[in-house]
């Protein structure tokens, strides 16, 4: 019988980002909120990271991300950044805000 050359307690950053959503120590999903800056008037809107409709800017307009089968795929001159989650711990249970 081989030897396991894996720390199943302890997986590395890497195997854990490579390995499936349920099957993860800590089973955590893929999806996050990304802020899109529309790159025509400046305006930021807040989206899902795997919308299943067209997003547009709220002020003009403009088509932002266009939706794939899984993630959404973004125009090439917007920039974005994903949102943090910020956690709350209370006395009786735990709370987590995207």
């Amino acid at each position: 019988m081989p030897l396991i050359e894996v720390d199943l307690l302890n997986p590395t950053a890497a195997s854990e980002a490579k390995a499936h959503k349920m099957k993860r120590l800590v089973p955590t999903p893929n999806s996050y909120f990304l802020e899109i800056k529309c790159p025509k008037c400046g305006a930021t809107t807040t989206t899902f990271s795997h919308a299943h409709r067209q997003i547009l800017c709220q002020k003009c307009g403009q088509p932002l991300g266009q939706p794939t089968g899984g993630k959404l795929k973004l125009t090439q001159q917007c920039k974005f950044r994903i949102k943090k989650k910020k956690v709350f711990v209370s006395s009786n249970s735990l709370f987590i805000k995207p």
